[in-house]
């Protein structure tokens, strides 16, 4: 399943319109929309993190149809499945196995531009 068919498929089942989940995730109805179509194949960490909170799901379960994402390499790894790039669903691996909690992870991206990200 790609990214934007996970994404679509989670937000209906959460009863949520297209409209509900842009305006509650603070991204733009017709970008949300080109992810869904499929059109957006690789959304910035950042919206897939804003997605995830408002979907009440688990930003690497998310990205990967089985909860999971095998290390790179692996035979299980899918990403045309997924439709993420692999670099950026390894460095969230990572973080996540390096014990990077979502708040530490949000406030990072919040602070993205200032110098105490620089250090994080």
């Amino acid at each position: 399943m790609t990214l934007g068919r996970r994404i679509q498929e989670i937000r209906r089942s959460r009863g949520l319109t297209l409209t509900e989940l842009a305006e509650q995730a603070a991204v733009a109805k017709s970008y949300l929309s080109t992810i869904e179509r499929d059109l957006q194949k690789n959304p910035s960490l950042q919206v897939m993190e804003r997605l995830s909170s408002v979907l009440h799901i688990d930003l690497l379960g998310l990205v990967d149809s089985a909860g999971s994402a095998p290390a790179p390499g692996s035979a299980g790894e899918r990403p045309a499945e997924n439709g993420l790039d692999p670099e950026w669903l390894e460095l969230v691996r990572q973080a996540r196995l390096q014990g990077v909690t979502k708040e530490e992870f949000r406030l990072f991206l919040g602070n993205a531009g200032s110098a105490s990200a620089k250090g994080f």
